[in-house]
Order: C-alpha cells, then structure tokens, then sequence
C-alpha cells in the first residue's frame, strides 16, 4: 500500500485502538488482554512465562522504526519522524498506565469485578507494540522506572541498537532474528541503512554476556524465510539465549497488503523447523501452543519453569 493513500500516523492508530501516550507513546490492549480480563483464555505468553495476561501493559515509547519489515501488522509505510523533544520516563510510565485504565474502563459490566480491579493495575509490561523501542534514548531508565513500581518487563527489539542493547536490564530480552543471512534479511526487514545487519550481529554477541533472561524469536514465513537452519543456528549460537521462540507468521493488520494468506506456516511445519533448530544447537522443545503456532525451545528446562523476575 502506498504511504499517500494511508491517513496520518495520529489518525491511524487511534482507528487500530491504540491511544496515544504523551507526545510520542502508545498503547493498545491486546486481543489475549482483553480475552484474559473476561476469563475466555490467556495468551501463550501465560503459559510459557507466567505472565498474567489480564494485568499485562502493551506499549511503546516510540512508533518511531529502522526497519519496514514484510510481516509486521503495522502500517510500515508510513514513516514516522524522530521526536524533536523527547518525554520522560517517569512521564512515560505514567501515561501508558493511565491510557491501559482507559482503555479498559468499559470492561467493568463484562468482566469479572476482580480482574477487572486486577487489570488497572499492571504487573507486566510489553515494551513492543509499535515502532523500535531501542530507539528511544532513555529505555534503560524507563525499564528501572516500572522496576521500582513492582512491574516485570519485556522488551522486544529487532536488536539495531547495540549500545542499547548492553545497557538494558530488563527481566527480559526479547530479540528478533528473522533471516538466516544478509540477503534474506535485507529482502524481510528492508532496512533504512544496509548495515543495520551488521548491528544485529553485534547484538547478539552482547546478548550472551546479558544477567536477565534472553530469548531469541524467529518470525517464520513460508517461502520467504523458512530455510537454512543451520544458517539460523550460527547467529543464534553467538546469543546463547536462555529461550529459542519459533512462531509462524500471522496473517494480520497491514501485513495483508504484502503477504498472501499462504505465507503462514501451519504448526507442524513450525515445530518441524524448531526441531531442526534444536538439533543444531542442542536445544529441546519446552512447549508449544498449536493455536498461536508458536514452539518454545530451552537448553535447561528449569528456564522455562521459573517465575519471571520483576
């Protein structure tokens, strides 16, 4: 889709559910946070994390990103400019979680009262919904802020930023790796500058040496990355994360404009890869959640057991 048929950023999101946080935030209430808070299921995240849905924050602080890659849902032709001032964290954290209680305010008739009381209040932050969240400055400091607050984090990054990327500690980094090479990754992710790969291979050196747990997520898609395990297996082999995730590529959002429905592995073809991934890196399969299509790998079980550290 071509960026001057799409409305402006503002507008965009507001209509995809999302509201604004501050000058350059967002959040949006996912469709498992919604489920959870009515008692209907809980997001594969629950299950392999312990993380309980229904109180879980998504947000970004910044919908700012370097990469325009092929399967995202969001609406990546629309380039979104660098803040000239940028809001605080403490700003940050509190406007995120005061957009959550709004966006939930409706939920109280349909829900649970207790859940719904549970919900204003987030134990669990994703920090990736829109946009690359190591580009904004001060994400250490806002990751310390909900850490002071009681509130465990996740932040999810295309891993672009290396210094970043080192001075980060949250309870846990998630990083994408969706191409086994160069090429590959420059035809997925479309880079605004070619040696953004070459970053992504810093950082996952420096994931190795992280103290909070790390998990690497391979976003399969079916006759555009699904190949050369071993390939994967090299790069990941310099994380040495605690958790491989291996998901199948949903066909959602603006992705559709890109992707055809075809490009969405089934399950099996998702656990057969992660298999084979596991056998290159001496990792076995932890769990697997068929209706998200998504396989988790671990080198020690007890990773997978454990209780997420706030």
């Amino acid at each position: 889709m071509a960026s001057d048929l799409l409305p402006d950023i503002g507008t965009l999101i507001k209509k995809q559910g999302y509201r604004l946080a501050g000058s350059h935030s967002a959040v949006k209430t996912c469709l498992w946070m919604r489920r959870a808070v009515r008692e209907e299921g809980e997001c594969y995240k629950a299950r392999f994390y312990g993380i309980s849905s229904h109180r879980c924050l998504q947000m970004t602080p910044t919908l700012c990103c370097n990469q325009r890659c092929l399967h995202c849902w969001r609406p990546v032709e629309l380039d979104v400019p660098i803040p000239s001032e940028w809001d605080s964290p403490v700003e940050i954290m509190g406007s995120s979680i005061e957009c959550q209680r709004n966006l939930i305010s409706g939920f109280g008739g349909s829900a649970s009262r207790e859940l719904w009381q549970q919900a204003n209040e987030p134990a669990h932050v994703a920090i990736s919904l829109s946009g690359e969240p190591t580009l904004y400055p001060y994400l250490d400091e806002l990751v310390e802020e909900f850490r002071s607050r009681g509130v465990s984090t996740f932040v999810v990054t295309n891993g672009t930023v290396p210094e970043m990327i080192k001075s980060i500690k949250p309870s846990q980094l998630y990083m994408s790796l969706d191409a086994p090479d160069r090429q590959t990754y420059m035809e997925v992710c479309s880079p605004k500058d070619p040696c953004l790969w070459d970053n992504i291979n810093e950082s996952l050196s420096i994931l190795k040496d992280k103290e909070c747990r790390t998990a690497i997520r391979i976003t399969l898609i079916k006759g555009v990355n699904m190949f050369d395990v071993k390939g994967y297996a090299d790069h990941i082999r310099k994380a040495q994360p605690d958790i491989i995730e291996v998901k199948a590529y949903m066909h959602l959002g603006f992705s559709r404009n890109r992707l055809g429905r075809d490009a969405m592995p089934g399950h099996e073809e998702v656990l057969d890869f992660a298999n084979q991934l596991g056998c290159e890196l001496g990792y076995e399969v932890a769990d697997q959640v068929e209706i998200s299509r998504v396989v988790m790998l671990c080198r020690d079980e007890s990773v997978a057991a454990s209780k997420l550290p706030v």
